[in-house]
C-alpha cells in the first residue's frame, strides 16, 4: 500500500518579525493555500483562499484567514500575556 504524497509549490514566502507567511499551490487539488506561522507564540494557521485572491491574501492573511481560526488565536496569546 502506498501513501499519496500531495505534491505542492511554494509560489511566495515572506518572514517580517517572527511571523512568516507563505502560499503553496497544490497540483493535486489545484487549491491555493496561505500557511501562517508566529515564532514568537508557536503557532501555525493554513488555509485555502480563491485562486483570484491569492495575491492579496499573501499580502494580508489576517484579513483572509477564517473568523474561527483568528478567535483561537487571539485566545491564545491573551493567555500568554497574563
Amino acid at each position: 500500500m502506498t501513501i499519496a504524497t500531495e505534491q505542492r509549490s511554494e509560489l511566495a514566502h515572506r518572514s517580517t518579525d517572527g511571523i512568516e507567511v507563505a502560499l503553496f499551490w497544490s497540483r493535486a487539488t489545484n487549491q491555493i493555500t496561505i500557511k501562517l506561522i508566529d515564532a514568537r507564540l508557536d503557532e501555525r494557521l493554513e488555509f485555502e483562499v480563491a485562486r483570484h485572491k491569492a495575491l492579496d491574501a499573501f499580502r494580508h492573511p489576517y484579513a483572509y484567514a477564517p473568523g474561527q481560526a483568528l478567535d483561537e488565536l487571539v485566545t491564545t496569546r491573551e493567555a500568554v500575556q497574563t
